[in-house]
Parts: C-alpha cells; sequence; structure tokens
C-alpha cells in the first residue's frame, strides 16, 4: 500500500510539471461516499433513528462536527497538486439532507472556496441522497433535475431507492452533463440485487442517449457509488462503457478505472478484497487531448495513509467511521476518486 501512494504521488509531481511546461490549465471534478452523514435531529419523515444522539451509537454532536471536520479535511486536499483550489465539482453519495451540505461547505477547512450545492429529497428507505457541490469560480449551473428510478420487483427489499441527480452546466467555459449516482445496494445478495442496480443504470443511459440525440460530442460525467465493479454487466451491457480506450466508439462511455481495478486496486475493501464501486465515467468527447476545450488527463483514487485504518483486524482498511457501536474517529469506509481534466492556454 505504502508503494502504491509512493508511485501516484511521484505521477501526480511528473503531470504537474508537464502541465506547467506546455501550459495547461487545469480542472478536477471527484466524488466521495460520506458513510452516513446524518445530521443529529429526528426526521419523522426518515429513517434515522440509528444516527441520534439517544441510539446505540449516541451520535450526538460531537460526533457529527467531528466527522464534519474530518471529511472537509480530506474533500479539501483533492487535487490541490494540480490546482490550488482544489476540487471544481464534487458528487456526494449517503448525505441526508442540505443541513450536513451546509454544514459541510462551511466548515473550517471549505469555507473559504464559497462552494455551492445541488440536491434533492429522494424517496429512499434510510433517509440518504445524492448532491453535487461546485466551486462558482468554475461551475455555473443551467439546469438540473432528480430522475428517478423504479426499481423492479422482487429486486430489493424496499422499493425506492436513491434518485439520480442531473445537472447541466457550464464548466469553465465548456458545457457539461453531470450524473450522480448512489445504485442501489448488494444487500440480500448480489445474484438478486442485479436488476435494481440495472434499473439505476437504464435511467442515466436513457438520458445519456437523448443527449447523444442532439449532439455526439456532447461532454458527460457519470459518477457515483455504483455498487458494482468496472466489469459488472450494470456498466458493460447496461451503460456500454468501455475500459479500453481503443474500444470507444463516437458517443460512446470510458471508464478510466477499470484497468486499476484488474490490479486490484479499489476504493472499498471487504473480506480482504477492494471493491472498486467509486467511479467517474466519461463521454468519448472528453477523450480528444487536441481539442479546445478541457480533455480527460488522468484518474485516481484519493488514498492518504491517514485515510487507513492502522489497527485491529481491519487494518490496512479504510478507517470507517464506527467499528461496531463505538466512534471510530475515521473519514468513511470508501476512498474518494477524482478525474483530472487539461486545457491548453
Amino acid at each position: 500500500m505504502k508503494k502504491l501512494l509512493i508511485a501516484i504521488s511521484l505521477l501526480g509531481q511528473i503531470i504537474t510539471v508537464k502541465a506547467q511546461k506546455h501550459d495547461y490549465r487545469a480542472i478536477i471534478t471527484g466524488f466521495y461516499n460520506c458513510e452516513n452523514l446524518y445530521d443529529t435531529i429526528n426526521d419523522p419523515i426518515k429513517n434515522d433513528e440509528q444516527f441520534l444522539p439517544s441510539s446505540e451509537y449516541h451520535y450526538n454532536s460531537h460526533v457529527y462536527f467531528d466527522k464534519i471536520g474530518r471529511l472537509s479535511s480530506v474533500i479539501s486536499q483533492i487535487g490541490i497538486e494540480y490546482n490550488p483550489d482544489g476540487l471544481a465539482i464534487l458528487g456526494l453519495a449517503e448525505i441526508e439532507n442540505d443541513t450536513v451540505l451546509n454544514d459541510l461547505i462551511n466548515s473550517k477547512d471549505l469555507a473559504d472556496r464559497k462552494w455551492k450545492y445541488v440536491h434533492y429529497n429522494s424517496p429512499d428507505v434510510r433517509g440518504v441522497d445524492v448532491a453535487m457541490l461546485y466551486n462558482p469560480k468554475y461551475f455555473r449551473v443551467l439546469n438540473s433535475a432528480s430522475l428517478f428510478v423504479q426499481l423492479p420487483g422482487g429486486s430489493k427489499d424496499s422499493w425506492f431507492t436513491r434518485d439520480v441527480l442531473y445537472v447541466k452546466g457550464i464548466l469553465a467555459g465548456d458545457t457539461i452533463h453531470v450524473f450522480v449516482n448512489h445504485w442501489p445496494s448488494r444487500s440480500g445478495g448480489e445474484e438478486r440485487s442485479i436488476p435494481a442496480r440495472a434499473a439505476a443504470a437504464s435511467v442515466v443511459k436513457h438520458k445519456v442517449d437523448s443527449l447523444n440525440c442532439i449532439s455526439l460530442n456532447t461532454k458527460i460525467l457519470i459518477m457515483g457509488d455504483l455498487n458494482d465493479d468496472p466489469i459488472s454487466p450494470s456498466l458493460t451491457k447496461v451503460l456500454g462503457a468501455k475500459i479500453k480506450l481503443e474500444d470507444v466508439e463516437k458517443g460512446g462511455i470510458f471508464n478510466p478505472f477499470g484497468e486499476m481495478y484488474k490490479k486490484g486496486i479499489g476504493t472499498s475493501p471487504y473480506q480482504d478484497a477492494w471493491g472498486l464501486f467509486d467511479q467517474s465515467l466519461i463521454s468519448e468527447a472528453w477523450l480528444d487531448q487536441n481539442q479546445s476545450g478541457f480533455f480527460f488527463k488522468k484518474a485516481v483514487i484519493f488514498n492518504r495513509e491517514f485515510m487507513l485504518q492502522k489497527t485491529g483486524k481491519y487494518r490496512g482498511y479504510t478507517r470507517r467511521t464506527w467499528d461496531g457501536t463505538t466512534y471510530n474517529y475515521g473519514y468513511s469506509d470508501h476512498f474518494p476518486v477524482f478525474l483530472l481534466m487539461l486545457k491548453k492556454v
């Protein structure tokens, strides 16, 4: 793990020097699953009883604001080796409401960036949503929508899951379309829940197809905790995402995290193996490095030593928020991911 972190750090330095030499502008887009970022107030409409001061987790203000501080510390560091402002766009999963979003963007480490957000309440049974933070210095929202995911009968215990967040906007001069996802989990069994994730992927695919009907040069970002790996049917068959660049056709979708997964690199460990559920996919329009707009340069899993569990049976895993019902002073059970986009100046 240490060798991997050193290699990632050195590669980042090389790209930064090269970008400066050739006079490129860098934009960073990312995604982070915040692992149950609830507030401490009971919402009678949501199933949030587990995250209240009276619960077995003793989820009080001390725990909540410590978690906010830890998440904001991680987020504030993402991509700063390429752009001192860090992220231009950040998709989030497992956030309860706009209260936690406001507390996050106004935290000590993030307040200076004056971030804004796009968020809709979802019908998810656990009461968690997706959202998108953005730096208005780099991104301007044109319109947005919450796309409902109809689950097929029998695929999950609940009939409701997270909506897909769709945002259209201007990213430093480029018109882009962003989809923030948190697809149905594998609880109840992977095989049983496959149709549920296929349903979520179909919602995205339908919207992507409608955008491609207007122009095959549309710039699209599909990010999220997909609860599937890059080789899973929801991505390869439903979305048609390709792992190899040479396989991507005009108007197609490229998954830059596929080769990482093949090497055993991931964002969330389970039973001593790394899964790569957290991904960011791009449309073919990002791939031409000779274009006048921004182009895709590299994909990164943001993995730092302080985000790893140092002791116990889960040593070397992500340093998650809880150890059983005891607060672990951790960050998340997922690593964030980001994409580096460059533009010739």
